[in-house]
């Protein structure tokens, strides 16, 4: 049935890097379907996640607010009732509206349901979900908390999944194969599930499907046969340690770089077989909507909430300022979208929200921080924004094309020239402030001028008797 409005695809992986992908120019991860679904669309360059952490990112995305307008600024606070989500506008724009992921919209609560359709998914606008449970969800209970452990149960695998979950060291975290045979991996049962989604889904509706992988998200485990495709790969050298403040912290990290001189290449190695496995599974997706004669009539996003530094600074994880952490992956490709480019517009992850709905053929939301790029799917040299803001519960960032300014609750301000450092070696805020302090306020005005809501960077609220910094 032919419809006046597209489908939408929206496949997101966690904690995904910019520039692991061949594309991007990684040579040393094969990304074959990334590769080809760049080639029929545009791919960001410079897209900056609202905040490089899974709830606040996704919340931003859902919304189109800034974490500090809805104060969902952590992983430990639910999707305020009272935002409506670009979710729920496609529903009521008469699409149906699917999952296979983990939303992350209600993290505290970690019963997803046996059938991943508890009850308060729906009100966040979906018609046909199947929630997933998250890595992290997945590993903490002794019995299933959702879908796949419902059918890792079923099987007989539960247990032991569980018991060598729990028994991982914080290096093996970092880098140890997973025993589970690749078909039951997490990953790969999400990918079915989605492939599954398409092939059962009635074509008389538009409809818009969410796919999260939950990789390659620590604990960086991949199964075993992917592992041993990079076992001996060349991997990229991570940027050095600082020698500022910013490795006042790092002890633990720095021990076990000591103990384990490989692990930083064995971290590496086991990002690129979790991404290679990730990739396969896109593939078969994109395949199931060939098979179905629905490419030529679905928009395709390809993205992550944040990035992962792979000790870029001697970091792992996210939650730092940093463009390892920070920047995430964009590709967006289907009629009426130029094929094969690459746009340098800065961006932001909730920017998803408005242009997928203006795509849609919905009305623009008002009172949203998040801006439609669908200018720039038909004309990437178009710009988009002048600057990109992140948040985080213990700092804030502003960047340009040219340079950040991240400011801090409980330590000094940082600076970075983006064109003359791009790894953010060094922290020129005490000589900015020297040499160039109307550049460095201006920033400061501009990301004064983003924010709605108080802020804990400005120090204590008359009364205030919370925390001055993080635990």
């Amino acid at each position: 049935m032919s419809l006046d409005r597209p489908n939408i695809l929206c496949i997101m992986a966690d904690q995904f890097r910019v520039d692991y992908m061949g594309c991007a120019g990684a040579g040393f991860v094969r990304t074959p379907n990334l590769d080809r679904l760049a080639a029929r669309g545009v791919r960001f360059t410079n897209c900056a996640s609202n905040s490089p952490l899974c709830v606040p990112a996704r919340v931003g995305l859902a919304t189109g607010l800034d974490p500090r307008r809805t104060g969902v600024v952590d992983n430990d606070l639910f999707l305020p009732p009272e935002y409506t989500t670009y979710y729920a506008r496609l529903r009521d724009h008469g699409y149906r509206v699917g999952c296979v992921e983990k939303l992350d919209l209600a993290k505290p609560d970690e019963y997803n349901g046996c059938r991943g359709d508890r009850p308060r998914i729906f009100g966040w606008g979906f018609t046909h979900p199947v929630e997933v449970e998250g890595k992290e969800h997945s590993i903490k209970h002794p019995a299933p908390v959702g879908p796949y452990g419902f059918w890792l149960a079923g099987k007989g695998l539960y247990e032991r999944y569980y018991a060598e979950r729990q028994s991982r060291t914080w290096s093996e975290r970092m880098w140890k194969p997973s025993e589970l045979p690749a078909e039951t991996f997490l990953d790969s049962y999400q990918g079915r599930r989605a492939v599954e989604w398409l092939k059962d889904i009635p074509q008389d509706f538009p409809w818009h499907l969410f796919v999260s992988f939950s990789g390659p998200h620590s604990p960086h485990d991949p199964p075993r046969e992917y592992f041993e495709r990079y076992a001996s790969a060349a991997m990229p050298a991570p940027v050095p340690i600082p020698a500022d403040s910013r490795a006042g912290h790092l002890g633990p990290h720095i021990q076990a770089l000591k103990d384990d001189p490989d692990l930083v290449a064995n971290t590496r190695r086991s990002y690129c077989a979790y991404i290679e496995l990730i990739d396969e599974w896109i593939g078969r997706i994109l395949a199931t909507l060939a098979e179905r004669r629905l490419e030529e009539d679905t928009i395709i996003v390809f993205s992550s909430d944040h990035g992962e530094m792979l000790w870029d600074l001697g970091m792992t994880g996210k939650s730092v300022p940093y463009e390892g952490s920070l920047r995430v992956p964009l590709i967006v490709a289907g009629a009426g979208i130029r094929a094969g480019a690459r746009c340098d517009a800065l961006v932001e992850l909730s920017d998803v929200n408005p242009t997928l709905c203006r795509l849609a053929g919905l009305p623009d939301q008002p009172g949203i921080d998040a801006r439609s790029f669908h200018h720039c799917l038909a004309s990437p040299e178009l710009p988009h924004r002048v600057e990109t803001v992140s948040d985080h519960r213990w700092w804030e960032c502003i960047r340009t094309a040219d340079c950040k300014l991240v400011r801090y609750w409980n330590r000094l301000p940082e600076f970075y020239d983006l064109k003359t450092d791009p790894e953010e070696r060094v922290n020129l805020y005490g000589e900015m402030q020297q040499k160039s302090p109307g550049r460095v306020s201006d920033m400061m005005r501009r990301l004064k001028a983003r924010r709605h809501t108080y802020n804990p960077c400005d120090g204590p609220r008359e009364g205030f008797s919370g925390k001055a910094g993080p635990a």
